[in-house]
């Protein structure tokens, strides 16, 4: 069953690209039952991904098994994961690439966490604006091929990499992003061996040792049109995507594998390192306290489709320091 679900979402994205490359008319201001009208975002390109609204069903109440009976999980598997209020906890990627969405709670915190498996990008938030809590789900709706989340109070919708409402009574507002590591579950274990970890008990029947967005990471081709496209790198490089003070850098793991695993660097006139790992495929960033700073992982060709002007990180040439595009 699992298995004809993933071949029956991909060809309801094959389906869906092919009409936006034939110029589709998407004169209908509602989309999977969400009002578009006012729109911070071109209408024309916010696009059904297939799936009704919901058809990818969030997680609202997430069961946890400790570290060590974590059984499903093997060393080398992806994780995102998260260290808040001295609570570690850990999202398998085998189960988030079904899921999209777990509203969770670390301590008296509501926070929401997100992975977009078009654009293998990871990001968690605190899961309030505009003074009131909220919890999330699952649009069926995509703009620059990343998933629009929406509120389930408002009905607005946001856009999970750009962290705004985009349409909706809260369009503008912004969401609050906390670090999360994406990394593998060895890597995590290691650092937290008393990690809780997201159960594959979730309610839902789906098959987590199965990917459905198989083979979709090593192609350089795209389910979905995007507003821009980069290039000098393949489209699915991994970076580590900063912004701080308004200025955003791409640090591609293909740029960083090329040095010693840490990097010291300056943004917008703040000392930041880079951490990179080459055997857990992950990098992370810090300021000049050492505190982690919020930082997604993610395909290259997303990143410069939000980030257009953004800078690249270039590994040093014959001692010579970093240098940036």
């Amino acid at each position: 069953m699992a298995t004809q679900t993933g071949r029956t979402l991909k060809f309801m994205w094959a389906a869906a690209a092919i009409l936006f490359a034939h110029g589709a008319a998407f004169a209908e201001p509602v989309r999977n039952g969400f009002d578009l009208a006012g729109a911070l975002v071109p209408v024309e390109e916010i696009l059904q991904g297939g799936p009704p609204k919901d058809g990818i069903p969030a997680i609202d109440r997430p069961a946890f098994v400790g570290a060590r009976d974590a059984r499903d999980l093997r060393p080398d598997d992806m994780v995102l994961a998260i260290f808040r209020n001295g609570i570690a906890k850990a999202y398998p990627i085998r189960v988030l690439n079904w899921h999209e969405v777990v509203n969770d709670r670390f301590g008296a915190d509501n926070i929401v966490i997100t992975f977009c498996p078009l654009c293998g990008s990871g990001a968690a938030f605190e899961a309030k604006a505009g003074g009131r809590a909220m919890r999330f789900g699952v649009s069926g709706l995509l703009y620059n091929s990343n998933v629009l989340l929406y509120d389930r109070e408002t009905q607005s919708l946001w856009s999970q990499i750009r962290a705004q409402a985009v349409t909706g009574k809260l369009k503008g507002a912004q969401l609050t992003a906390v670090p999360v590591l994406h990394t593998t579950w060895a890597d995590w274990r290691a650092r937290h061996r008393e990690s809780l970890v997201l159960s594959q008990k979730t309610g839902f029947s789906r098959d987590y040792d199965g990917d459905p967005y198989a083979g979709y990471e090593k192609s350089a081709d795209l389910m979905f049109p995007v507003r821009f496209r980069a290039e000098g790198f393949h489209p699915k490089e991994r970076v580590l995507g900063i912004v701080l003070d308004g200025r955003a850098k791409a640090y591609p793991f293909v740029e960083l594998a090329k040095g010693a695993g840490e990097i010291a660097d300056t943004m917008a006139g703040r000392a930041i390192r880079i951490r990179y790992s080459r055997e857990h495929q992950s990098a992370e960033a810090f300021d000049a306290k050492s505190q982690p700073l919020v930082a997604t992982t993610l395909f290259w060709f997303a990143w410069a489709a939000f980030h257009p002007g953004t800078e690249i990180y270039r590994a040093p040439r014959f001692g010579v320091g970093n240098r940036t595009r």
